[in-house]
């Protein structure tokens, strides 16, 4: 994993983005692996946004890993930024070999880098390997998080 380069994605990675989202007991009941135009204006506002980045992990011309960093301003905590770390995906021929962990390591570097005070990130309930994981980098259950599909 020593070759591995993080990277802000580029429309030729969407494929191999929406893949590896779909990679997964989850991602693959409410993701597919092609591009549709609304796969396309998603990438589109990310990459037009500067508070957000979606960053794949690259190793020989393949892309391993991806995640959404998303930067969020905020009066709570005396006026601190958080880092948001969303779709996190390893490819499922390279779990359990660090990536993950080299992945994670990566965006919290680069939290501290802009001066956030907080990262944080959900997990689905039923992922209990990575709220192992998350518990293992030093994150914290402190919150019960909620969503609303609309």
């Amino acid at each position: 994993m020593s070759d591995v380069i993080f990277r802000e994605a580029v429309r030729a990675d969407l494929p191999a983005v929406l893949d590896l989202l779909a990679d997964d007991m989850l991602g693959r009941t409410r993701d597919v692996g092609e591009v549709d135009a609304t796969y396309e204006k998603a990438f589109a506002d990310i990459t037009a946004d500067p508070r957000n980045q979606l960053v794949v992990a690259e190793s020989g011309g393949e892309l391993l890993g991806c995640m959404q960093l998303t930067y969020i301003p905020g009066l709570g905590r005396h006026g601190t930024e958080r880092q948001l770390i969303e779709s996190v995906r390893i490819r499922s021929d390279h779990r359990g070999r660090g990536l993950g962990r080299k992945m994670m390591t990566w965006a919290i570097d680069q939290a501290r880098l802009r001066g956030c005070g907080l990262v944080q990130l959900t997990t689905d309930k039923t992922r209990h390997d990575a709220h192992r994981f998350y518990l293992g980098l030093g994150f914290v259950a402190s919150h019960e998080g909620m969503k609303l599909n609309l």
